[in-house]
């Protein structure tokens, strides 16, 4: 039975998340069960294609972008992909009206870090993030607000402003392995063989005037979602403090986490701030 095949490919989209990332998965847990397949769906796509660019070192990078992205159409076209992961993400797209552009910002900037490691100007800096986060907030808003294209229109740009919030934090934790690994360097205009403390503190800046202008979006967000994306932002947030009290030279040669009991105590505050009705 096709059914059958459907569940299977969410399940597998389901275990990439869980996989990958223990605290994206948990804040998943927190949203309604009637949209947890769709973000599962979205995050194991734009997982693999995040992984292709990043991990799979000794192989055709390119080709394996381009088949992927090909893949990808295919199974729009036919409804249907043996690629469990691509087989439900087609069927997240089209059920919750995902606007093409998004798919394709996204898989642009995953190609850019097949060659290019250095973003020299604020434009392709801003450029890059709408493409590798930005858009990902939106496929995400586009499940959440189920149809309701109002409620999406106001809730764009907080949407956006939470998943730039995401990646630059992701960046700063990252430094010392998308410097030294991958040979990139995203933040314009900073030394990374020596981050200052003035080159810091304004990327910490940037990250938490995002975080203002995302949490506005977060209250308004519908009930089914409002819990797990708060639980996702709490886990940011926190992240970023541990960031702001790490000395500049320490994130060069470490990556900042936060603790499995740390976030269990996050997740039992964003619960209490849910049900008090504080958020």
């Amino acid at each position: 039975m096709k059914q059958i095949f459907d569940d299977t490919s969410f399940v597998c989209s389901k275990i990439v998340t869980k996989k990958y990332s223990t605290s994206f998965s948990l804040a998943v847990k927190m949203l309604s069960p009637k949209i947890r397949e769709d973000i599962y769906s979205i995050y194991a796509f734009v997982r693999f294609a995040d992984e292709i660019v990043d991990s799979f070192h000794g192989y055709d990078k390119n080709k394996l972008i381009n088949q992927f992205e090909t893949d990808y159409y295919t199974a729009m076209e036919a409804g249907i992909s043996l690629n469990p992961i691509l087989n439900s993400f087609q069927k997240t797209v089209k059920k919750n009206n995902i606007t093409d552009d998004l798919v394709q910002a996204f898989l642009t900037s995953m190609k850019l870090d097949l060659n290019k490691t250095e973003y020299e100007t604020q434009a392709e800096y801003n450029n890059y993030i709408y493409g590798s986060a930005d858009v990902v907030g939106l496929m995400c808003l586009k499940v959440f607000v189920n149809g309701d294209d109002e409620k999406y229109e106001s809730l764009k740009e907080p949407a956006m402003k939470l998943g730039s919030a995401f990646q630059k934090v992701n960046f700063l934790r990252d430094l010392k392995d998308d410097y030294e690994i991958l040979n990139r360097s995203y933040f314009p205009g900073v030394n990374f063989k020596s981050l200052d403390l003035n080159a810091k503190q304004s990327i910490i800046n940037e990250i938490e005037e995002d975080f203002v202008e995302a949490y506005k979006g977060i209250k308004l967000l519908p009930i089914e979602a409002k819990f797990g994306v708060y639980t996702a932002y709490i886990y940011y947030r926190r992240l970023l403090s541990k960031l702001k009290s790490t000395p500049s030279e320490k994130i060069l040669t470490t990556r900042i986490r936060v603790s499995n009991p740390m976030k269990v105590s996050l997740l039992a505050r964003s619960f209490l701030v849910f049900k008090l009705n504080l958020l």
